[in-house]
């Protein structure tokens, strides 16, 4: 299995419900490292997995839409917990959808996984991958 990991940041003001959050429950910021793997069986004839600078250019738009907001006002985004473990999978389904529309070129046509990870930190982490 080959991968392609691009990398970018976003920084979220949000609140959690449910008591198991605590003082999370109060509008905070957070800020993430963001990180998305693709993973393919075997290389294009050009020894790609997928380009790296469209790769990268979709994360950035992806980022755009989530960095510097209130995730609790966002409409995509309500009744939505917005735990780092829930904000994965809406990077990795928003980056899906971005490959099935040709945006990563034609070579992100065989990408068999996504998984993207976000850090809130150098000791905390979640993941989420999925098929595209």
């Amino acid at each position: 299995m080959f991968s392609v990991t691009v990398r970018d940041s976003m920084m979220v003001a949000h609140s959690l419900r449910g008591e198991v959050f605590g003082p999370a429950q109060r509008l905070h910021g957070a800020t993430y490292v963001v990180d998305v793997t693709f993973r393919v069986a075997e290389l294009d004839a050009d020894g790609l997995v997928v380009d790296i600078g469209r790769a990268s250019q979709a994360l950035r738009a992806v980022m755009g839409g989530l960095s510097y907001r209130n995730l609790d006002e966002d409409p995509s985004l309500s009744g939505v917990n917005t735990t780092t473990e829930r904000l994965a999978q809406v990077v990795a389904d928003r980056m899906a959808d971005r490959l099935t529309s040709g945006e990563l070129g034609v070579a992100a046509g065989r990408v068999s996984a996504i998984a993207v990870t976000l850090r809130e930190s150098h000791v905390a982490w979640a993941s989420y991958e999925r098929a595209p």
